[in-house]
């Protein structure tokens, strides 16, 4: 099996797990905090605090958790396969 396979496979399951952790932050803000009557909402920046944490405050956490996700676990991978042949110590 080539192994550019295996680093995708292991990125885009990676990126899957994030999406569903992300999906999960704003459920559990939006419906968590958001459930409440009107009258109790607290505000923050002048909008409701379920809104700012699901939305707000979740993409700003997101981004950052995908470019940390990337600087550090995904590879370069060629595209080439001469190149991942060299990569994988073979002679052409």
């Amino acid at each position: 099996m080539d192994p550019r396979f295996k680093v995708s496979n292991r990125e885009a399951l990676m990126g899957i797990g994030l999406a569903v952790l992300n999906f999960l932050w704003w459920y559990a803000f939006a419906y968590g905090l958001g459930g409440k009557p009107v009258k109790e909402y607290q505000y923050i920046w002048g909008l409701p605090a379920w809104f700012f944490y699901s939305c707000v405050a979740g993409f700003v956490v997101f981004s950052i958790l995908v470019y940390v996700m990337v600087k550090v676990f995904f590879k370069d991978v060629p595209f080439e396969e001469d190149t991942c042949q060299e990569t994988k110590g073979e002679e052409k």
